[in-house]
């Protein structure tokens, strides 16, 4: 017999990903408290059932989510917090909250980015900042854009938690006709990657706005995977870790390829020639790839494990490198 009570569930964020979130949590037995920083957007999805900012297409179920502007109400009563603004935000987001709002609570990361002031995974920064157990802490990963979400088209989430119950909770709120969520207990390997896809898709950008083909872009990917690998094997081995599964190669794959990639736009931008204010303001959207790129190459200082694309896009984007002289070097070291 199936448990009656609905899953309580924080969603804290208002763009495109929280608003998916949202319509895939409403397929099941759920009451969500929906948090957004914007009293406009709030006001007009309680009167009219709808994100008129994101995704606007979606319909909102009034019976199953209730539209906060208080973060405290949100999250008050809450068995689940899902965090889904970008990463650079997501302090600021909290900001005044305590250990005390997250006791006893399932944190849930879909934020594929890293807190830039510390250059900290997010689930690292909420176990240090709020004092919430590990084994309470999961994240959200896989190839699953908010846009084909929206349009129910079938797609695959991976939950990631060093609790293998908190893996399998999430994964079962996050299982509806449309979508299918497993869980696997390799947070840091699934997180790293989902940071790591977004910077490659920056790079894969970059040359489309420069006229590179897809021949190129694909040595470009295949050169990706075996610097992600590089790095994560030496940051967090895993001797059972598996790159090719859709909660890594997956992620990679369609942030890298798919138009409605944040990431992808953003670097096409830079290689036609467009500033980074320019860019930012043309997309009037977050690509975390932006920010994931310096904390990573921060990361990676003590290691120095070979990562020459990553490398290339911090040069572009927080050197002033030139886009062509970048992805020419490019050219002579990939195979």
């Amino acid at each position: 017999m199936k448990n009656s009570t609905p899953a309580r569930i924080a969603m804290i964020g208002g763009g495109s990903w929280a608003t998916a979130l949202v319509k895939i949590l409403s397929e099941g037995n759920v009451v969500v408290r929906w948090w957004l920083r914007s009293e406009t957007d709030a006001a007009h999805i309680k009167r009219y059932h709808h994100n008129k900012s994101y995704l606007s297409d979606v319909q909102i179920n009034p019976r199953k989510v209730k539209v906060h502007t208080k973060i405290r109400e949100a999250l008050r009563d809450a068995d689940y917090v899902i965090l889904a603004v970008p990463a650079a935000f997501v302090s600021n987001a909290l900001l005044g909250l305590t250990p005390k709002q997250f006791a006893g609570k399932h944190i849930v990361s879909a934020i594929k980015g890293m807190i830039p002031e510390v250059n900290q995974l997010v689930t690292d920064w909420v176990e240090t900042t709020y004092d919430v157990p590990k084994d309470h802490i999961s994240c959200i990963a896989g190839p699953c854009h908010a846009e084909e979400v929206a349009l129910e088209k079938q797609s695959y989430l991976t939950i990631a938690s060093t609790g293998v119950p908190c893996a399998e909770a999430v994964s079962a709120l996050l299982t509806c006709r449309f979508v299918k969520a497993s869980p696997i207990n390799d947070l840091y390997g699934v997180e790293y990657c989902a940071v790591m896809k977004n910077i490659i898709a920056l790079a894969c950008g970059i040359t489309h706005g420069l006229g590179y083909g897809d021949n190129f872009q694909a040595v470009l990917v295949s050169n990706a995977t075996q610097e992600i690998r590089r790095f994560v094997d030496t940051l967090f081995p895993v001797a059972t870790r598996d790159l090719s599964q859709s909660a890594y190669l997956g992620d990679l794959l369609v942030t890298c390829y798919s138009p409605f990639s944040r990431n992808r736009t953003f670097g096409n931008l830079i290689g036609r020639g467009y500033t980074i204010q320019s860019a930012q303001m043309e997309m009037n959207m977050i690509a975390e790839g932006y920010y994931a790129v310096r904390s990573i190459h921060a990361i990676n200082e003590p290691h120095n494990v070979p990562m020459p694309i990553v490398d290339s896009v911090y040069r572009i984007l927080y050197e002033g490198a030139s886009p062509v002289s970048e992805m020419n070097a490019l050219k002579r070291e990939m195979k």
